[in-house]
């Protein structure tokens, strides 16, 4: 339900204009329409709905199962737009629902870290680049700061302090044929968070804080 999302981000905008500094740099990096995996840091729970907020364009989420309790709950997040993942081993509804949202042309985010850090990226789980490689989608880095502190879900309600929301450029990750192990996966999933880390402050990057260039190559794919 469209009008459920929108009546949602009008009154989270009007929270982060009254309660919080809040600015969203890169809008313009957003595509208006076709596919899009938009790629985060995860700082706290506030976070799906900074970025709903924040983009110019309508997105869905993968949200972990515990939060889909009772029916008032679950009626509200499916209308948000959110589908609910289990985060101990694999999911394949999971997976084949956002390859379906993005057959569809719809824009997801994902949150490859898994869970919320304190502030520092921590190692990524690998299935961001399994679904990039699959679907050739764009992918939209965003770097967040300044959520860590809004540990609980009802602080979409009060939200305080200094909020930033960075969007990157797009990339893809060019097509690969034939057997796509564990190393290559890695190897493209720390690129992709890479490309979010050079939107976050060095001290924020933990693993994915390059050395010299601040630009993130593309793997080499073996042939």
């Amino acid at each position: 339900m469209e009008i459920v999302n929108t009546l949602a981000n009008a009154l989270q905008r009007t929270t982060l204009h009254t309660f919080a500094d809040w600015r969203v740099m890169g809008e313009e990096n957003v595509p208006p329409i076709g596919p899009l995996i938009v790629v985060a840091n995860h700082q706290s729970n506030f976070d799906p709905s900074l970025i709903s907020t924040s983009l110019p364009r309508r997105v869905r989420f993968l949200a972990k199962k515990e939060v889909f309790k009772g029916p008032v709950t679950r009626w509200f997040l499916n209308s948000y737009g959110a589908f609910p993942i289990n985060r101990e081993g694999t999911d394949v509804a999971a997976y084949r629902w956002a390859l379906n949202q993005l057959a569809r042309d719809q824009a997801i985010v994902f949150f490859p870290e898994g869970s919320r850090t304190k502030g520092v990226m921590r190692k990524a789980k690998t299935g961001i680049a399994r679904i990039a490689i699959k679907t050739q989608a764009p992918i939209l880095p965003i770097g967040i700061t300044g959520t860590a502190h809004l540990g609980s879900v009802t602080r979409v309600f009060n939200p305080t302090g200094k909020i930033r929301v960075t969007i990157g450029t797009t990339f893809t990750i060019p097509y690969i044929e034939g057997r796509i192990d564990k190393e290559l996966l890695g190897s493209i999933t720390s690129m992709i968070m890479q490309r979010v880390g050079v939107l976050l402050p060095p001290s924020n990057r933990g693993p994915y804080n390059l050395t010299g260039s601040d630009t993130p190559s593309v793997p080499t794919i073996p042939l």
